[in-house]
């Protein structure tokens, strides 16, 4: 018996170790992160509702190598709150802008890379996204931003829908429209 055949179950490789899975999570973090408070300190003296908070939502996937298999996976969120001024006008309450990152490596079939690079990856990346964003707001002096469940599938399919340039090979998935 030759040692390089696998075991019937194929769960472990010639050498002993675990084959890769067809989506790896190799690394995750904040490439950037950014809260403002442009009325402040008097922001804080005036608020008495909730503020507005708009949303804007986008996904970005890129090849680390061209031709290769390993691609840099990017959540941007943007959180733009209104508060109602004194003199009934509005003023802007805060504004946060989180861009998380991870990178993930594919082992699929090239049809498969596109709704994995937007649909997957995402929806693994946005509970630590979401944390983040309720945690800086909270600490920026407002109640925690707590978004909801976020469905990828939906945005990937009306990305699709809106004749967007599919992604291919090397070249970069085009943004998401605003949540």
């Amino acid at each position: 018996m030759s040692d390089t055949q696998l075991p019937p179950d194929n769960t472990t490789a010639p050498n002993g170790a675990v084959p890769p899975g067809p989506l790896l999570l190799n690394l995750q973090y904040t490439k950037d992160l950014s809260f403002e408070v442009p009325g402040a300190p008097e922001i804080f003296a005036t608020l008495r509702e909730q503020p507005r908070i708009d949303l804007a939502l986008d996904v970005q996937a890129r090849p680390l190598q061209q031709g290769g298999n390993v691609y840099e996976v990017e959540l941007q969120i943007r959180a733009d709150a209104q508060a109602p001024a004194p003199n009934g006008t509005t003023q802007p309450a805060f504004i946060a802008e989180l861009s998380y990152c991870g990178i993930f490596t594919l082992n699929v079939e090239p049809n498969l890379v596109e709704p994995l690079l937007l649909v997957e990856c995402p929806r693994l990346l946005f509970p630590f996204a979401r944390n983040i964003l309720a945690d800086v707001t909270r600490d920026g002096g407002f109640p925690p931003v707590m978004l909801s469940p976020i469905d990828f599938v939906a945005l990937w399919q009306s990305r699709r829908g809106q004749g967007d340039a599919q992604f291919q090979g090397g070249a970069p998935v085009p943004p998401l429209a605003s949540a």
